[in-house]
């Protein structure tokens, strides 16, 4: 359990990393409202789709750790809901340009790459907590936050 917990911070460091210069400019965007118009950077709600993802996801896996702990599927499960659409809604916005990755644009084919295979992952921990599989429900997560 120690071992996961410092996974999911390892992990949270690591999306912090891609996601930190998208914030600084999600925060730019808010406080300059001459920007409006030309700032690429915030989807069309207002809302940065990246910075939407990443803040879900953090707050989804705070649930998943808590369920997968004490093997209840049935909350991985309805935690897990809350992502759905948002990884669509990222790729959007990095094909449109309303996503950029300011301090990592040339790594923007890698990011997806990897955000694809984390949501892959993802699907296998629904599956398993479906099943109400909590051995496959911790081996997922463990993936997921290695």
């Amino acid at each position: 359990m120690k071992r996961m917990i410092l996974n999911f911070v390892a992990f949270g460091a690591l999306m912090s990393f891609i996601a930190m210069p998208a914030m600084a400019a999600e925060h730019h965007h808010a406080s300059d409202h001459s920007s409006h118009a030309s700032h690429a950077v915030a989807a069309a709600d207002g809302e940065n789709p990246l910075i939407e993802e990443m803040r879900q996801l953090d707050k989804t896996f705070q649930e998943i750790v808590s369920a997968v702990a004490v093997g209840n599927g049935e909350r991985v499960h309805k935690a897990l809901e809350a992502m759905h659409g948002k990884k669509e809604k990222t790729q959007h916005g990095l094909h449109t340009g309303h996503v950029t990755l300011k301090k990592n644009a040339n790594k923007a084919k890698e990011f997806e790459k990897l955000d694809n295979e984390f949501h892959h992952q993802l699907e296998g921990l629904a599956e398993a907590a479906h099943k109400g599989d909590q051995s496959k429900m911790v081996t997922f997560t463990k993936k997921l936050m290695d």
